[in-house]
Parts: structure tokens; sequence; C-alpha cells
């Protein structure tokens, strides 16, 4: 397993720059953002201009790291909805249209990712309405959704699967696809797409107040990228305000909040041993969502904190002169 680095977490800085504090610390990858107006990252670009691949590649490669990932979640989410207001700022239009609008970016991303030599595309699924994991008023609305999910997304993932690259779908609230039971769901709606898959992040399980671990063991062999980010739930406000509370992830008072690795509730040695024993042997990505501390520590602290755990190579079993 090797540590990489999420360039949105200085999403303000430019994107060489960003590849040299990523580097200066010792993170070994980069996960691209590539929705439409990513500052790192220009998709319509990569599909008409073989020398801005080029570059972009030879940027990464010259500091020593690979690219891990493309991650588009807001294009994603559009594909499944809402369509409301809520995504009006990821594009604006008719639901037809950011249906429309959602599946072709993401079909771009994946064929970027393709001309990148990167194997796999980070996002989310969307849904149309999440309060209908619960099923009052209307008990069919989620079957519904699944039947919308199998109809369009099937359609990207025969894109991706032409381009020979995987999609991983991020579980997390909001999103048709949450737990472990709505993961497993999607596997057997997919059937035999080898395109689809997950980005784990346990932080997103752990707001649920789901074992991260259990995770993996269920379905392990659709992981094919990790996001290195923590949840912590806060123990002295859980019982009063929820894991899954309104209001600003400042507000100190809160059940939940996302941390650095290491400073929240997700057990990593147990993690990075899972992952291990399923097969997992390629990036952590680490991502910056923790509001109590600022990014260039939080950059500095994850390395520190995760270098030690990683498993670099496998047992070799017991070698025992004594009989032999």
């Amino acid at each position: 397993m090797r540590i990489g680095f999420f360039t949105a977490n200085f999403s303000d800085l430019p994107w060489e720059r960003v590849l040299d504090k990523a580097a200066g610390l010792g993170y070994e990858a980069v996960e691209i953002p590539a929705f439409k107006g990513s500052p790192h990252f220009d998709v319509d670009r990569a599909l008409i201009d073989p020398s801005y691949v080029a570059a972009i590649k030879k940027s990464v490669k010259d500091r020593g790291l690979v690219i891990s990932a493309l991650s588009n979640h807001p294009e994603g989410q559009l594909v499944l909805g809402p369509h409301g207001k809520d995504t009006d700022g990821i594009y604006p239009g008719t639901p037809e249209e950011k249906i429309r609008y959602g599946m072709e970016q993401m079909g771009k991303t994946a064929q970027a990712a393709h001309a990148l030599e990167v194997p796999v595309v980070c996002g989310f699924i969307g849904c149309e309405n999440f309060g209908r994991f619960f099923p009052w008023p209307y008990s069919r609305g989620w079957q519904e959704m699944e039947v919308q999910f199998v109809e369009r997304w099937g359609k990207v993932l025969d894109r991706f699967a032409s381009y020979g690259v995987k999609f991983a779908h991020e579980p997390h609230p909001n999103e048709l696809v949450y737990d472990i039971g709505t993961a497993q769901r999607s596997v057997e709606l997919m059937k035999e797409k080898k395109a689809w898959g997950f980005n784990y992040d346990p932080a997103n399980l752990v707001y649920l107040g789901i074992d991260v671990v259990n995770f993996i063991q269920a379905l392990g062999s659709k992981i094919y990228h990790v996001h290195a980010k923590d949840g912590e739930i806060v123990e002295h406000n859980v019982k009063r305000d929820g894991l899954i509370p309104t209001g600003p992830w400042t507000r100190i008072d809160r059940g939940f909040r996302f941390r650095i690795p290491g400073w929240g509730s997700v057990p990593w040695k147990r993690v990075i041993t899972e992952l291990a024993l399923v097969g997992y042997d390629y990036v952590l990505s680490y991502e910056h969502e923790d509001v109590t501390m600022s990014r260039e520590e939080g950059a500095t602290k994850t390395i520190e904190f995760l270098k030690p755990l990683i498993i670099r190579a496998p047992y070799e079993g017991r070698k025992d002169i004594l009989f032999q």
C-alpha cells in the first residue's frame, strides 16, 4: 500500500506547487479532482490535447509520484439527483438536462483517465430522495430508484468498461449506496459489471455508526480505492446530538466531526490489516475535511501517523529450521 494525497486539499494553490508539497512531505501518489472547473485538471482539454496529458503525466512522474485516481463527485451526483435547486450549483437546468450532463461528464472523465493511464475514477452516484431510506410515506420509493440506478449508471459503466477504467463510488449519506447493505445490493444489481466498485472512506461509515472493518470483509474485492479520512464520534455530544446532526461543522456540540487520520474513531490498524487480508494493495488517499486544524498541519500529521502503519510486504510463512 502507498499513501496518497488528494490535491483538492489545496485547490486554491497551483497544480505544480501542490505536487511539490505532496512529494516533499513523503506522499507517494495523488488523486486529482476532475469535475468541470477543477483548478488542477481540465477534462475537455485532456480529450483533445495529447501534449497537455503528457505534461500532466510528466509533472507527476518527475516528483516520484503516481496518479491513483481522478475524482468527480459533483457531476456523478447529477446522474441520480437530486435535480432541484440543491444541484443548481453543479449544473443549472431541468432534471433531464442535469441527468444528461452528469452521464456525459462521467463518461468524459473515464476517457480522460484512460488517456492518463489512470485505472480508476472516484465519485458519487447521487440519490433522488435520500429520505426514502425510510419507507414512509412511500414504501416503494427506494426500489424505484434502484431501477433508475441500473438504467443510468449501467450505461455510464459500459462506457467506463470500454476505456478499461473502473468507477469507485464513495458510500456516503445522500447517496443511493451509503452503507453495507446498499453496497451489497448495488453489486447484485450491476451483476457482471466489473467497472462497478467502491472508494472506501471509513469516515463516512463511522458517520452512520457502522463498524468500518465489516465493510471491508463484506465488499473487499470491490474496493478499488481508499480515502484516508477519519471521523470522530464525539461521545460527550452524541447522546444528545446523534450521529447525523445538522448545522455547521464547526459547531462545538456536534455529535460527529470529520478528522484527519488518527484523530477520530477509525481503528486504522484494523482497517489496514483487513485491507491487506482482502488483497488491497493500492493507495490510501488523504482527504482533509478536519475543521479543527489547518490543512498544512493536517497534511504533516497524517503522513507521520500513517507511514509507520503501512504494510509493505505480505507474510512469507514461518521458516523454522528445527522442523525441516
